[in-house]
């Protein structure tokens, strides 16, 4: 069995053990203490070093710790020294702390609960028993965190048997003593994490965001210095767009709402040029096209199709086209292999002529009487279809 040094002093770095059991390949080493965390309740592990060799990972075996190392500990070592990475421990110890103290936060203010939590390398986050948590209730736990770790409220670890722990937030997971993490007068609750001592050395909780999750909340936060750093990132970020717009900060929304107002103007007025430029070509092709001898016109026009209104711009020239009189239009992208068929002639329906071409060439689509269009596998098969197109009836 393994004596978790972690347990009674989150605080502490440096520690001498007792090698009791080694892999194989003398890489995992299992030892009589250890100070350091292994991936536990969402919590990442510890990181540092055994006898100078660096650890990549610590595994919970339930009664015992695995330590995993990056080359092989001498197989004549009996004893080691560890010492934990202080400043990954203590950031941990700082994320799962304002953990407890958010969720507190939710549920006893706002009735939320939550169902799981997730401590990542860059942002943690925890999951809330409702669909949709406003805005409004966001910035107000962030705020009361915040509050609480200003005050600041001591942070207690003990043991307690779980016939006698009261006020839990969630109910005792198991029978036998528990190891409780208390935040005063906020949250009292089982926890085999590391913390710190107050809500203090949290030090700030910042709320990034929230996505649905299933039928939950799923809330981002980070703590201490992530916090610090996400909102230095976030400063840069605003000055840059302020300078590249050439405004002040505050005056980024009403920019950003001007700029996105002439782009949709723009795109409108493009629509309509485009729409009357569409109506020339189709005129001029039209009348210097002469007709078969049923009085029918064919036009094939053939484009890269790159832009990203390349297949719209397309379909409104086959329907300009198909409007001036009796025609059959057949358009094609190369990328991806694309057909559009129009046609205005009476005995001639689009949509059902096109779908039997793609169908006999690997493709598929759909479309009316008037108009259709589909795809097809390859460039050679495009090809192929184009020609049935262009012989029908």
């Amino acid at each position: 069995m393994t004596e978790r040094l972690y347990y009674t002093d989150a605080y502490l770095r440096a520690f001498d053990a007792r090698v009791v059991d080694r892999a194989a390949d003398d890489r995992t080493l299992y030892l009589d203490r250890t100070a350091f965390y292994p991936t536990s309740g969402g919590q990442p592990f510890d990181t540092g070093t055994l006898a100078g060799i660096a650890v990549t990972d610590v595994v919970d075996e339930g009664e015992r710790i695995a330590h995993v190392l990056a080359a092989p500990a001498p197989r004549d070592i009996q004893t080691v020294s560890g010492i934990v990475d202080w400043s990954r421990r203590f950031d941990n110890m700082q994320q799962h702390t304002g953990q407890h103290l958010l969720s507190a936060i939710f549920a006893d203010r706002f009735e939320l609960n939550t169902v799981s939590v997730h401590f990542g390398a860059t942002s943690s986050t925890l999951d809330l028993d409702e669909e949709f948590v406003s805005q409004k209730t966001l910035l107000a736990a962030e705020d009361l965190a915040n509050l609480a770790i200003a005050e600041p409220r001591e942070v207690s670890v003990y043991f307690e048997s779980a016939a006698t722990a009261t006020g839990l937030r969630k109910a005792a997971p198991r029978e036998g003593d528990l190891r409780i993490v208390d935040i005063a007068s906020l949250d009292k609750s089982a926890c085999g994490g590391t913390h710190v001592r107050t809500t203090a050395e949290i030090g700030a909780l910042l709320i990034r965001g929230t996505e649905k999750v299933r039928k939950t909340t799923r809330v981002e936060f980070v703590c201490g210095l992530r916090a610090v750093r996400a909102a230095r990132a976030d400063h840069e970020l605003v000055t840059t767009l302020a300078q590249t717009l050439s405004v002040a900060p505050g005056e980024l929304v009403a920019k950003s709402k001007l700029q996105g107002d002439e782009l949709r103007a723009a795109q409108s007025a493009r629509r309509e040029a485009a729409t009357a430029l569409d109506g020339y070509r189709a005129r001029e092709r039209f009348d210097a096209t002469t007709p078969d001898s049923a009085g029918r016109r064919l036009f094939i026009e053939r484009r890269p199709g790159a832009a990203p209104d390349a297949l719209n711009e397309l379909r409104a020239l086959a329907q300009a086209t198909i409007a001036l009189g009796d025609a059959l239009f057949v358009g094609t992208l190369e990328s991806p292999p694309t057909m559009v068929v129009a046609s205005s002639v009476a005995t001639l329906d689009a949509g059902a002529a096109l779908k039997k071409i793609l169908v006999e060439h690997g493709g598929r689509g759909g479309g009316n009487a008037r108009i259709a269009q589909g795809t097809v596998p390859t460039p050679s098969a495009l090809d192929t279809a184009v020609a049935a197109a262009t012989a029908l009836p």
